[in-house]
């Protein structure tokens, strides 16, 4: 199924599918502040299983979660540094997705995250909507290992076909450019790919913050 966002009455359609196909395990193509994305239910293992196979990828490259409130950082992650709360407070919503420690009491099963968790808030008002009804989603960027990341429904559709339940189109992404990635779980910070938020505007929040070693891959999370 394919609702068109731009329409109010197919929205709200497209949102009440969106649900309930994830309540059932199946997965969600949606809009994003940066590129298009691929969601299911983060706490349910065969959907969150169902969302790499759809990419091709193995469960080495677990999917970040996407949250709708910052607070709900506080329910996934421990050990957030005073810094990385002032960072995430000004720059959520918006493309930065932070790693930190995951509660040791989830019952999910992302892939081998190292008992680690990725996490973004993001800036688009139907993304924000989706995880108001459904709680945090598992969320990657919507095309196959490999291929660029989709910036409009028609690609994700082209690329995830029949393995997605319901495709919310939002138009072109605005933007293209996939999230910052920070990884805070070391003594040291460190950027692990390079996007839209800058390396100079988190010196701001942490002067120690490390650039990335390598480029930015087409295929990464959005």
């Amino acid at each position: 199924m394919r609702f068109d966002c731009s329409v109010d009455e197919e929205f709200d359609r497209g949102l009440a599918a969106a649900q309930v196909a994830l309540e059932e395990g199946k997965l969600v193509v949606l809009p994003t502040d940066t590129v298009y994305g691929i969601a299911a239910d983060a706490f349910n293992p065969r959907a969150v299983q169902n969302l790499l196979d759809a990419k091709g990828r193995g469960r080495q490259m677990p999917p970040p979660v996407l949250v709708g409130a910052p607070t709900t950082l506080d329910a996934l992650a421990i050990d957030i540094p005073s810094w990385l709360r002032s960072t995430v407070e000004s720059l959520w919503p918006g493309p930065l997705t932070v790693i930190c420690r995951q509660q040791p009491s989830l019952t999910w099963d992302l892939g081998e995250t190292h008992n680690t968790v990725a996490v973004r808030m993001p800036a688009d008002p139907r993304a924000l909507a989706l995880l108001k009804l459904t709680g945090p989603l598992a969320v990657s960027s919507a095309n196959t290992t490999g291929d660029p990341a989709a910036t409009t429904v028609d690609e994700a559709e082209d690329m995830l076909g029949g393995r997605v339940a319901v495709y919310l189109d939002g138009g072109p992404s605005t933007s293209g450019v996939p999230s910052t990635i920070l990884d805070a779980t070391g003594s040291t910070p460190r950027i692990l790919r390079a996007g839209s938020i800058t390396l100079e505007q988190l010196h701001a929040f942490n002067n120690t913050i490390e650039p990335p070693d390598e480029p930015a891959k087409p295929e990464d999370e959005a």
